[in-house]
């Protein structure tokens, strides 16, 4: 399988890599024979986190013995130095492993979250901390949002960025362009859109045709889908005119229902996290993964319910997605839930 430089950092880590979340919805010793026979593929990088549940802990069994042999990736919502701190630890104790490679900033959303994190007492003084102890080999910035990501490039202070990308998701292209010129590695995650896209094949040719991407990590939770991502034929992207129309034809299908979560519908009237409805509702319905998005649905501060119907959010969407309308579909799959 290809490897591609992530950013400046040569880590030998497969263009396809493992995302993750899906894992915690298996058993054990399923997941862990899932993760073997990534290895057995050519698949070495791995994408975790200290929010997917039982994921690390997962992971951590299945690399012990050959840990050597993989590029490890995990990440944190910690957003306080204590808290993140923490986390490293706990992550090195789950993962089985004296070194993490990549120690991620999870989801950072909103310019006073990225001033907390990079602030005197924020995480990322623990993430430098950990990396000069060689704890971790280098630090990077995962979010859904175009301004902050475009803010951790330009911030030259991230080995990586990690973002939505897939062939109804493109608004990250010129981020990921200065990305690599600025030898900063691309990490592409949500790859089948939260599950909206059904055929995998042409969604990993669509993103590795984008000469700035370094790994793509899409979810997998069965030695089928390892086999059928490792698949694609190393190196060979092009599309041919049968997929681009095909192509065409899914973002016409899906280009008016599909929530982007790019954040310029914000702020609400009534405090409603919109993209998060969107989101969990997809993580619900798409990704099998319903009591996890159903737990993290019940904590939001403000649920599609909420909704007062002002419509303010509407013209403010880039995609003129019918936000009052999708709203009341989350209500109806998650409050019933």
């Amino acid at each position: 399988m290809e490897k591609r430089m992530l950013g400046k950092i040569v880590l030998g880590g497969s263009v396809i890599g493992f995302g993750g979340i899906p894992i915690q919805r298996i058993t054990d010793e399923e997941g862990v024979e899932v993760v073997k026979a990534c290895l057995e593929s050519g698949i070495n990088f791995i994408d975790t986190a200290r929010g997917y549940g039982k994921s690390e802990e997962v992971i951590g069994k299945a690399i012990l013995g050959n840990r050597e042999q993989w590029v490890l990736a995990t990440k944190s919502m910690e957003r306080g130095y204590e808290g993140m701190k923490k986390d490293i630890e706990i992550s090195l104790g789950n993962l089985q492993t004296e070194v993490i490679d990549l120690y991620q900033l999870h989801n950072v959303r909103k310019i006073e979250e990225y001033e907390e994190i990079m602030g005197e007492n924020g995480a990322y003084k623990a993430l430098m901390e950990a990396k000069e102890a060689g704890k971790i080999r280098a630090i990077g910035f995962t979010g859904h949002d175009v301004d902050m990501a475009e803010r951790a490039v330009d911030s030259k202070k991230f080995a990586s960025i990690q973002f939505p990308y897939n062939i109804v998701e493109s608004q990250g292209e010129k981020v990921f362009e200065k990305a690599k010129k600025e030898g900063i590695g691309v990490i592409v995650m949500k790859p089948l859109a939260g599950g909206a896209l059904d055929d995998g094949t042409l969604a990993i040719k669509y993103i590795l045709n984008n000469p700035n991407i370094s790994v793509i990590i899409p979810g997998m939770d069965s030695i089928e889908q390892v086999r059928e991502n490792a698949s694609v034929p190393a190196k060979d992207y092009g599309l041919t005119n049968k997929e681009q129309e095909r192509i065409e034809e899914i973002q016409r299908k899906l280009g008016n229902r599909f929530c982007r979560r790019c954040g310029y519908c914000a702020p609400c009237a009534v405090g409603i996290d919109i993209p998060a409805q969107f989101l969990m509702e997809g993580y619900y319905t798409r990704y099998n993964l319903k009591e996890w998005a159903k737990t993290r649905y019940d904590a939001l501060d403000k649920k599609a319910s909420d909704c007062i119907k002002c419509g303010i959010c509407e013209p403010k969407c880039p995609y003129d997605l019918p936000i009052r309308e999708m709203l009341e579909e989350v209500q109806e799959v998650m409050d019933k839930a």
